[in-house]
Parts: structure tokens; sequence; C-alpha cells
């Protein structure tokens, strides 16, 4: 046997008549087993964007003006933050939108710190009669949702059986609950009719009293100690309020408020707008969902969709479960009320799904290389292979998932890659193995094992190190495709690496026992650790 040994040759002399090294690959199989079941599964990698969003209002103000005296001003001063990558606004009849999209790796919590703080410290920018700006932040990845639930009426004679308002208001009672299950990251709901009054401002009887709009706002916000939300965009120059509990209980409040004066009379809200207690008429968009009847025939029917997203890292397939398991517990309850759903939505289920048959694919995948390699090779050195390889995936998963990765297609997608350079090393070392063999039938298998893999050893671990560092300038791709494809410059190096210490002493291991009499080894191993 060659006494000057490289690390491969040392590795082959430590591990090749070790007895734990059996137990250690049987320990490695069961850490990848444990660890592809506890892992967070999501079907994509979730993407990271934030953002912001600042909204200003100016009761009464056309889009041109909102545009010059809120947008322009605050676009400026919003630039100067650093970390901003983008800046989209939208003037509205009496309110300014501009959204703020930070560059990806930006910190959330400073980035929106330093935007609100910008803001509030340029509002003496803002015009005379702005009202205080709201500044939201906004994730990208936590407004993809992974479950969404179309709840809908019950209908008889063609009729829905609860109006639009009911619908909305039992359906934001469900979201309440779910948003409350652990890794739920937002609640949102879409096609809501909320119940509300409805101011419809007359706009010639306005003009002749020569009033303006700003003022009817301002007098029906100070009716409540809540500011109500109020939007002014409509067709109709109507003014929508809702939110407003306790001051006004009914259209008689809001008609008998006095606005202004004319010459010291009063000037009440129903001489210049009629007054209606109905639900939010400025959602332009409809949401509807077509169903079929006991006749057969499609039903149309107006829809709430609750859309619930989760956090990033956390587990789509456990959230998903725990959600719809919350809605089966109800079912009964919806039904007595006339309320119908459906799950329009299920992440979990087909992440769940996307890696399953990954798994099975790379399963399929060392199956065809091992009946390749019995009719190169022969039937113990497939086996071989076809054991070390998914050791090394097993430990690649467990450090995946102690660096907090999680399963998703391209995880499973970095892992086939790697599979290919996997069984190239392992390939060369057995068959410089079974080459020695060939040449010298009668010299003892374990110095002949230890002597062809130091032989080829450094070749192969630095090929191995080449492939490695070819995947190094991954991690430095910025924007969204650097965040999506993360888990390959990640899984593949780890896979690799973890391949220079556990292929060589696993294989060679496997090529001096006999596979097919594990049972043996194992009498054999446990009957000396009970005698010593």
């Amino acid at each position: 046997m060659n006494k000057n040994l490289n690390i491969a040759g040392k590795l082959s002399l430590l591990f090749i008549n070790h007895p734990l090294t059996f137990i250690l690959g049987v320990f490695i199989l069961a850490l990848g087993y444990i660890s592809l079941l506890i892992m967070p599964r999501e079907e994509n990698p979730q993407i990271k964007v934030s953002g912001g969003v600042v909204i200003v209002a100016l009761p009464g103000a056309l889009p041109s003006e909102i545009q010059k005296v809120i947008i322009d001003p605050l676009e400026k001063k919003i630039k100067e933050i650093q970390g901003v990558e983008n800046i989209y606004s939208f003037a509205k009849d009496s309110v300014g939108i501009v959204q703020v999209q930070y560059y990806i790796g930006e910190d959330k919590e400073k980035s929106n710190l330093k935007l609100y703080d910008q803001v509030m410290r340029n509002m003496d920018m803002m015009p005379q009669g702005a009202m205080q700006p709201i500044i939201k932040t906004m994730d990208i990845d936590t407004d993809i949702p992974i479950a969404t639930i179309a709840f809908y009426s019950a209908k008889e004679n063609n009729k829905d059986l609860i109006s639009k308002t009911e619908l909305y208001n039992e359906v934001s009672r469900i979201s309440k609950e779910i948003n409350k299950i652990k890794n739920v990251a937002l609640v949102d709901l879409k096609g809501e009719h909320k119940e509300q009054f409805n101011v419809l401002v007359d706009s010639n009887r306005l003009s002749s009293y020569n009033l303006s709009l700003g003022q009817v706002m301002k007098q029906i916000q100070a009716l409540s100690y809540k500011t109500p939300n109020i939007k002014t965009n409509t067709a109709d120059s109507s003014v929508v309020v809702f939110g407003i509990k306790q001051a006004i209980e009914n259209e008689k409040d809001l008609e008998n408020l006095i606005i202004s004066y004319n010459f010291q009379t009063p000037i009440y809200l129903k001489d210049i707008a009629t007054i209606e207690k109905s639900y939010d008429i400025q959602n332009k968009e409809e949401a509807l969902i077509y169903t079929r009847n006991t006749a057969n025939d499609f039903e149309e029917s107006n829809q709430v969709t609750l859309s619930a997203s989760k956090l990033k890292g956390a587990n789509s397939v456990t959230i998903n479960k725990e959600i719809f398991s919350y809605m089966d517990s109800i079912k009964d309850e919806l039904l007595a009320k006339n309320i119908k759903y459906i799950i329009t939505r299920d992440d979990g289920y087909t992440a769940n799904k996307a890696v399953n048959e990954l798994v099975f694919s790379l399963l399929i995948s060392i199956v065809i290389i091992a009946i390749l390699l019995i009719f190169t090779l022969g039937f113990k050195e497939a086996m071989i292979v076809s054991l070390a390889v998914p050791m090394i995936l097993s430990l690649t998963l467990f450090i995946g998932f102690m660096l907090g990765e999680t399963v998703n297609r391209i995880t499973l997608f970095a892992l086939i890659v790697s599979l290919g350079m996997l069984v190239d090393a392992a390939i060369i070392v057995i068959e410089n193995i079974h080459r020695h063999k060939n040449e010298s039938p009668t010299m003892d298998i374990t110095p002949l094992t230890i002597n062809a893999t130091n032989e080829i050893g450094n070749a192969t671990n630095i090929a191995t190190i080449a492939i490695i560092m070819t995947f190094i300038p991954m991690f430095f791709v910025g924007g969204m495709m650097g965040q999506f494809m993360h888990p390959l410059p990640v899984f593949v190096p780890i896979s690799l690496a973890v391949s220079l210490l556990v292929l060589l002493p696993i294989t060679l291991f496997l090529r001096k026992v006999n596979i097919l009499d594990f049972s043996t080894f194992f009498s054999k191993f446990f009957l000396s650790s009970l005698l010593s």
C-alpha cells in the first residue's frame, strides 16, 4: 500500500475498515429523509421585494392639481432616499398616491423608517388643506396568495338569499380568524361591498349655494371623532362615507347636518345631496362566480374572494391545511347562513404535488443511472453508486434545512443538476477500483481500494472544487431573477462539497463489504459491541 497518501487516500484509510461507517451512512439517509419531511415546501421560491405607499388627500382638487402640488414635490424628496429603485405615482380626484419600490436586499424596516421620516419632515411643502399623509408598507412576497376562497350567496328562484353587505360582513369576520393562523402574513378581500352611507351631491345645488365639495367633506368628517374614509372620484360627483359609527346611525343624522349658512339660514346636507344607506358604489370591479345548479345550468353570483399569503420561509402546505381545516369546521355554520364557498387556489397542494413529483423524478433518475451502470461496470458497482448518491443528497438537504432554505422547484432542480456531477465522481472512483481489481485479482481489497482512490483523488477533488467555483458568481446575480434562482448556487456547491467528504468513505466501504449481506454485518457489529 502506498504510504504517501493524499486527502482522498487518507479518508479511504480512515473509513474503509471503521465499524461506524455503515451507521454513519444510515444516519445521513435518515437526516435527509427527516429534512425532506419538515422543510417548508412551496411551489416556487418566494421573492421578497419591499416598498411603501404614500397617500395624501387634498379634498376638491383635480388630478392635474394633485400632480403639481403633491406628487411632484413628493417624488423629488423620495428620490433622495438611499435604496429606492422605482417610484410609481397616480393622481386622482382629491388624492395623490406614490408607490415606492426598494432595491432587492434593502432592509425593509430601515427603508420604511427613512420613507416615513422623509415625508413627515417635508410636510411644509404640502399645500394648505392637504390632509395627514397615510404611509403604508408594501411587500410583493406577501401580496402573492397561497390560498384563495370564493364566497357567494345561496340562491332561491334565481335570487340571492343574503345581501352583498351581509356576505361581506361574514367573510370579513372569517378573514380575521384566518389572519390569526401562524405564519399567515396577510388576508385580503376582493369584490367586497362594505355597508356605508352614500352621499350623492348635486353639483348644481352645490354651486347655487357657492359651496365646495371640500367644505362638505370637512363637515362630515367633523361629525365623527373617527375620521371616515371618504372618496370623491365618482362620475356623478358623489361623496362616499364609510367607517363611521355611533355619530351616524341613520340617514337622518346626515340629512340634518349643517354644512354652512346663507345669510343666517342654515344649509343642511339634505338641501344639496341625497343620502342613502347602501354599499360601496365606488367599487366598480365586480367579482363574479359561475356555478352549476341542479338543472345543470350556469348561475351567475356576486362573490367575495378571500386570499391569504404567507411569511417568507413558511410552509405553504401546513398553512393551507390549517386554513382549510378551519373552513371545514365552519362549513355547516355558513350553509345555515346561506353562504357557500369554493376553494379556487391551493398552493399547498400544488407545492406538495410538485415536490413529490420531482422527488419521484429524482429517484427514477438514480434508478436509470443504476441500470446503465450495470451493463458497463457490473451489478455491485452500480448499486454502490446508487446508494452513495442519495446519501450525498440527503446531507445536502439537511444543510439546506439548517440554513433556512425551502423545498421548491428550483431546489430540486439544483439537486438534479448536481446529480450528474456526483455520479461522474462516483463512477470515476469505482471504475478505477474496478480496473485495479482486474489488473491485480489476488491483491487484498483494502490496500487495492486505498491505492486506487489515492491515485485519482487529487484530480477528482480539484475538478469538484473547480465546478463549485463556477457557481459562486450566481450568488451576486441581482434582481428578481437572482432571488428566484437563489437555491441553485446554494444547493449545487453544497452537494459537491459534501461529496468530497461523503462520497469516498461511503463508496469505498460499500465496495469492500458485501452490500447484499448487511444482516451479517449488523450481527457481527452488534455482537462485537456486546462482547467488548
